[in-house]
Parts: structure tokens; C-alpha cells; sequence
């Protein structure tokens, strides 16, 4: 494949990637070339957790699955969702964030995006923003509610009086609304908690989650997924427009 060959380009989004498509190059050659471009940029994507849109074509779901196939062979990137540029998911994950903040008073200053090795606490009135991964051992603390910018790890935990979103996979624990605000809200793009709590209200996970998995042939894509108290219960749902329409900030 030529290097100037422009029949797949990979531009990075705010919701994660977006791979352009030629529209008329025949499907087995695309797929060549996709083969190609990924490989050639698995050493960026380093086992990142990333959602994943598709332009510049139509595909049929059996495309889209040999995509998705081939992309997981060449590349150690770990798709948690696939945006349909045609529906509202992108909104939807913007939406969220959006909402988490709107709860706040005042944004976070830039000095807050940092990787925390020690717990760290704000205002009640701020949103605070994590970039990177928690580890086992790690915390993090704030008085308001908070974006994570990565994964949480087994052993990793979040604590905030607000609530709590994860870009990315969730498989540590998290502490939402912990002065007893059950309108507090926990959203991931791979829901795995080890335990969540929302105000007083615990729930903890089966040892069967979603996760995705890579295997000979197939891809198995994560739903992003919210949790939120209803009727003194935890409740895990897909994230969806309506879910969200539903979810109380007072």
C-alpha cells in the first residue's frame, strides 16, 4: 500500500477516533488498507480504551463487523463503543459531561488536569478533572463532581459528592454523592465496577460484567452504561438519551 494512499485516514475526536472511508474503492481492498494504517499506528494507540465513528461511507453491519475484525488483529486498540455519526450517541456522551458539570458552579482551572498520585479535594461548587489511569492503591477525592480522562483499575477508587464519569472502563470503585446526595449519577464507557455507591446505596458487581473482548473473528463491542438510585436501589442501564432525561441535579 503506497504511503500517500488516502483511502484511509485516522483523525482523533473529542469522543475518540474517526476513520475515513473511500467511498469507492472496492470493500477487499479497504480492508487492506485498513489493515495498514492500523498497523502502521498501533504504537499510538498503546491499549487505549477509545469509542470509534466511521465517515465518508455507508457500511452494512457485516462491514462494520470486518472492520472492527481487523482493526482488533493489527492493533492493540480497545474499542468500547461504535459512534454512528447518524445517531445521537456522540450528543449523548457530550450531554453527560455537560450535565455533570452544569451542577457546578465554576469550572475546574487547567492546573486541576493532572496525574494524581495522592488524593485531592476542591470546592463543592467545582468539577474536577482526572487525566490517567488509576491504579490499585490510588484515590481520588473532590468535593464536587468529577471526569475521569482514562480508566479506573481494580483497586482504584473515586470519591466525590458529586457525580462521577469515567471515559473509559470502570472496573475499581466508586463513591458518588458520599454526603448523601442519591440524585448523584455514575456514568462509564465500560461498566465493571468492583463496588459503587451513590449516597448511602451499594451495589456491587457480578464477577460476570460486560467487558470487550478480542478473539479469532469477532469483536465484541462495550455499551457505555449509566448507574443511578431509583426507589433505594442502584439501577445500571445503557446510556441513553432517555436514561439521561430522567437523571435529577438537584
Amino acid at each position: 500500500m503506497s504511503a500517500l494512499d488516502n483511502s484511509v485516514i485516522i483523525k482523533g475526536s473529542k469522543s475518540g477516533i474517526t476513520v475515513f472511508l473511500d467511498n469507492e474503492m472496492p470493500f477487499e481492498e479497504l480492508l487492506e488498507s485498513v489493515s495498514d494504517k492500523f498497523k502502521n499506528a498501533s504504537k499510538f494507540f498503546n491499549n487505549a480504551n477509545m469509542a470509534i465513528s466511521f465517515d465518508g461511507r455507508d457500511l452494512s453491519a457485516e462491514e462494520e463487523k470486518k472492520i472492527l475484525n481487523i482493526i482488533s488483529d493489527v492493533s492493540d486498540l480497545n474499542i468500547v463503543c461504535v459512534l454512528d455519526e447518524n445517531n445521537d450517541m456522540k450528543t449523548v456522551y457530550e450531554e453527560a459531561v455537560k450535565k455533570a458539570i452544569a451542577s457546578t458552579a465554576v469550572q475546574v482551572p487547567e492546573p486541576a488536569l493532572q496525574p494524581v498520585s495522592q488524593t485531592v479535594s476542591d470546592q463543592r461548587t467545582s468539577c474536577m478533572f482526572y487525566k490517567g489511569t488509576l491504579r490499585s492503591g490510588q484515590v481520588f477525592e473532590a468535593d464536587g463532581s468529577v471526569v475521569v480522562l482514562g480508566d479506573v483499575n481494580p483497586g482504584g477508587k473515586v470519591v466525590a459528592k458529586g457525580s462521577v464519569i469515567v471515559l473509559g472502563s470502570l472496573k475499581g470503585n466508586i463513591f458518588a454523592g458520599v454526603d448523601g446526595n442519591e440524585n448523584a449519577f455514575v456514568v462509564a464507557l465500560e461498566m465493571s465496577p468492583m463496588q459503587i455507591k451513590i449516597g448511602d446505596i451499594i451495589a456491587r458487581s457480578s464477577d460476570s460484567g460486560t467487558k470487550a473482548t478480542k478473539g479469532r473473528g469477532k469483536v465484541k463491542v462495550v455499551e457505555p452504561k449509566i448507574a443511578y438510585v431509583y426507589d433505594q436501589n442502584i439501577y445500571i442501564e445503557d446510556l441513553e438519551q432517555n436514561a439521561l432525561d430522567d437523571i435529577c441535579l438537584d
